[in-house]
């Protein structure tokens, strides 16, 4: 059995390519995104700035910290502060007395020279008291650089998942329609004397040789290329500007994501090659010898059930999460997984598609005819390139058409949230006059912290009012109780988040600076929309909140020059999406398209070199090479447009759920097809479709 396992692996490397070349390329991005992600959690400690020269800093308190209930005792539970509280002056004064103290860039904090233990005992717990490299936490926006790496946590393991998602498929497709292709070889090791269990060992021996070898080049793939994607993020303005991965002689790189990275590599192609071994040792003796041309039993049972699970696990995660939590739908982390059942699901089933999708096919002349009847009797060939089309297709419209959608309802609805003529936004804006016949709304960013029940304390994101009655003339805010013209200073407007939000209701809340609690009373409901709706409360409740946004109508010319001497530009429309995560989608995406090129590449290479007697009866037939070429080119495009059909019936299934997501929260409904993304990521499939298929055909046909 191993001179029969060298023998294939010398005489069939052609067919074993493809897998070789997706495997390694799978392991490498594993490997790579496994490096970044240890990179991003192990962060080098920034040094202090602010109190530099200072071995101990006294902070005001950042944090709220109350008691709640978990079970039976009270525990306390912290939230942080939008900005740090002044430090005492009483302290303030003690500290002065016995030490040298530093002021710098505010009442939030002070270098004190003197022993830290001695310090933290005169404080207790009226500050806090920084030492060592926590002193970077009195800089400004201390939290800055640790935003900026959960997100870039979040972009690699979203294309780690991609990457393991995409390889297993390209994998497992490839060895099915090896097994298939081989038929007749296995129908003579069984006449031969082979047994069903020496025939799926021989299948798994190839599947570990291929995948151990396979895994060891994309390990050094990986460890090459990771020092580049670090480059990339931090070009791209995905990481921030110190962010480094160690290259391959980096002693501090560490050694878990490439044993990870190796042992999915060949689990992978285990895994992909089960399967299709059980399917092989099923192949009688005299099985290949009177085998038809029309593929029969192209989904076996066990391929119907996983599919159709899948499909329905799939519908039935979106249809769940759009009925009970539907602003998960907004969330790229959900419409970037969900998809991915549903993907699966489909591609397992096309097998049962492409008959009738292929006799649908309209077309004159003996090519047409060809083309179809080909299609419509090579199932396997047909649904294995379809497959990788549908993916790739799918992620592009799912990915770009979710996150265009959530974009373009978030826009229109903060369009439709306001009647102002012009916008201003920028940071510390500079209170303005409203001139003659002009209605100014001046508001800024703001945090309420409210108790959830007895078991959670919660932080919202809140809006500071600072011309109620103006702000009411203004605002078009989703209400679905209650009045806005009714805010003051004893009053909160909320949002249907909120425990308590009956009109009437009073609601206790605690400050952005932490004072409170405060009662509230509640005097109009919003509905939650795309998340920014809510809460408002009015200046006084909103200690230390800067101007970030002024709304305004009327006026003329000298309004315009009002909102200009705020700081800001005066625009009359929002701005556009993040280009961040347009390039993380972008670089999910790009992930997807090449497995599918090496997919379809080598899918069509392997099924085009084992019709030399096909093509040759056709030319016997009177069939002129290019004919013969245009036969092949045009099931090559006609399966992939089936994939691409297929990919966009999934994408329109996960933009219908989003679109009732979206309604289910009261938020304008814009959906968004991106056909310039999915149009390009089908050409590009058809272009490599076409060229792989006609160059073969023409070296056979020579």
């Amino acid at each position: 059995m191993l001179r029969v396992l060298l023998s294939g692996l010398r005489d069939r490397w052609a067919s074993f390519l493809g897998g070789f070349v997706a495997l390694a390329l799978g392991v490498g991005l594993l490997v790579t995104t496994g490096l970044g992600l240890s990179a991003a959690s192990h962060a080098p400690e920034r040094s202090p700035q602010r109190f530099a020269g200072s071995p101990v800093v006294v902070r005001g308190q950042d944090r709220l910290t109350l008691d709640v209930r978990r079970g039976p005792v009270t525990v306390p539970v912290e939230q942080r502060l939008d900005r740090p509280q002044p430090v005492d002056g009483g302290l303030l004064r003690e500290l002065r007395a016995r030490w040298t103290v530093t002021a710098s860039g505010g009442p939030d904090a002070v270098g004190v020279d003197g022993p830290a233990a001695e310090v933290r005992a005169l404080v207790g717990d009226r500050a806090r008291v920084l030492t060592g490299g926590d002193r970077a936490q009195a800089d400004a926006d201390p939290e800055r650089d640790a935003r900026a790496l959960v997100g870039l946590s979040a972009l690699l393991g979203t294309s780690g998942g991609v990457t393991a998602f995409v390889s297993v498929f390209v994998v497992a497709s490839t060895f099915a329609f090896a097994v298939a292709l081989r038929r007749r070889e296995f129908g003579l090791l069984r006449s031969a004397g082979a047994t069903p269990g020496q025939i799926r060992r021989l299948l798994l021996a190839e599947a570990a040789a291929l995948g151990v070898l396979a895994s060891a080049a994309g390990c050094g793939l990986g460890a090459l290329g990771a020092p580049l994607l670090a480059r990339t993020l931090v070009d791209g303005g995905l990481a921030p500007a110190w962010f480094t991965i160690g290259g391959p002689s980096s002693s501090s790189s560490p050694s878990w994501p490439f044993h990870a990275a190796f042992w999915t590599g060949v689990a992978v192609a285990l895994a992909g090659a089960v399967a299709a071994s059980r399917r092989a040792g099923r192949v009688g003796p005299t099985a290949a010898l009177r085998e038809a041309d029309v593929d029969a039993d192209v989904l076996p049972l066990g391929r119907a059930v996983l599919g159709t699970g899948l499909l329905v696990a799939g519908l039935g995660l979106l249809v769940w999460t759009c009925a009970t939590e539907p602003s998960e739908l907004l969330k790229r982390k959900a419409y970037t997984t969900l998809p991915m059942l549903l993907t699966s699901g489909v591609a397992l089933l096309s097998p049962l598609l492409v008959r009738p999708a292929a006799r649908l096919a309209r077309s004159r002349g003996a090519v047409g005819t060809l083309v179809r009847e080909n299609s419509a009797a090579a199932v396997r060939r047909t649904a294995a390139v379809a497959a990788p089309v549908l993916v790739t297709v799918a992620l592009a419209g799912t990915l770009f058409g979710s996150a265009a959608s959530v974009t373009r309802a978030k826009e229109t609805e903060a369009r439709e949230r306001t009647a102002a003529e012009y916008v201003v936004s920028g940071e510390d804006l500079k209170p303005v006059a409203a001139p003659p016949g002009a209605v100014l709304s001046p508001t800024g960013a703001t945090s309420v912290f409210v108790r959830d029940g007895d078991a959670a304390l919660v932080k919202y994101g809140a809006r500071a009012v600072a011309d109620p009655a103006a702000f009411a003339e203004l605002a078009r805010l989703p209400v679905t109780a209650g009045d806005l013209r009714d805010l003051d200073d004893r009053s909160i407007v909320v949002n249907e988040e909120f425990e308590r939000r009956r009109v009437g209701e009073t609601v206790e809340v605690w400050r952005a600076d932490g004072s409170g609690p405060v009662r509230l009373r509640v005097v109009a409901v919003l509905a939650l929309g795309t998340g920014d709706n809510g809460p408002y409360v009015t200046r006084a409740n909103a200690p230390g909140a800067t101007l970030d946004r002024i709304d305004a109508r009327g006026g003329g010319a000298a309004t315009v020059r009002a909102l200009e001497a705020s700081g800001g530009t005066p625009r009359a429309r929002v701005a556009g999406g993040n280009r961040q995560a347009r390039l993380g989608m972008v670089l999910v995406l790009g992930i997807a398209l090449v497995y599918t090129v090496i997919g379809l590449a080598n899918t069509l290479l392997m099924a085009t070199s084992v019709r030399g007697c096909e093509l040759a009866s056709l030319r016997l037939a009177g069939a002129t090479r290019a004919q013969i070429l245009r036969v092949v080119t045009g099931e090559a495009a006609l399966a992939v447009a089936l994939g691409t059909l297929l990919g966009l019936l999934v994408t329109g299934g996960v933009l219908g759920t989003l679109g009732a997501g979206l309604a289910a929260l009261s938020a304008p409904v814009a959906l968004v097809l991106p056909w310039p993304v999915a149009g390009a990521a089908a050409g590009v499939c058809a272009v490599v479709a076409v060229a792989a298929s006609g160059a073969s055909a023409w070296r056979l046909t020579r």
